[in-house]
């Protein structure tokens, strides 16, 4: 059983073409090393780019992988400068611990960027739609850490789970 697996999963070719594309924003950070781990987890999952909505740190040094060099990174003076400058048709989606919605039960939008609160605030109401990361303890999860799960979630979702029939 075991090998049948690894040889459908290996003979599945993902191409490099996908359809749609994300980004990940941070509204206000706070730690310039939130970032940094923010950028090589975009690197690794295929992020079309990365932003920060009001910067409140002065470089972003946290990232080994040269990662800014392969992902366009924005700056926004404020929220109104973020939503201003969207693409069209781009969903934006809110990422909170008191979000409505469970990361297991959501469906990623084709196209959309991720915003996750800075470390010491909460999202902006401006933000409608809001997912959590439901994790057994109350204490939030680090917004670099929460970034990479959602990243990952996009990650399996969007690419392997569509191939769950050949498991």
């Amino acid at each position: 059983m075991l090998l049948n697996l690894k040889e459908k999963m290996s003979s599945l070719v993902i191409s490099k073409r996908k359809r749609g594309y994300f980004g990940i924003t941070f509204f206000e950070p706070k730690f310039e090393e939130n970032i940094g781990t923010a950028i090589r987890s975009a690197n690794c999952f295929g992020a079309d780019f990365m932003a920060v909505i009001g910067a409140r740190y002065k470089k972003h040094p946290g990232d080994t992988t040269k990662a800014e060099k392969h992902i366009p990174f924005f700056e926004y003076k404020d929220l109104k400068d973020f939503f201003e400058h969207l693409p069209l048709g781009c969903e934006v989606v809110g990422i909170e611990c008191d979000g409505e919605q469970p990361l297991e039960n959501f469906v990623h939008p084709e196209r959309c960027v991720y915003v996750f609160g800075g470390e010491d605030r909460t999202l902006p109401p401006e933000i409608k739609t809001r997912i959590r990361i439901p994790t057994p303890y109350s204490v939030p999860l680090n917004v670099a850490v929460s970034a990479s799960i959602v990243l990952y979630d996009r990650y399996l979702k969007r690419n392997f789970l569509r191939y769950k029939h050949l498991i």
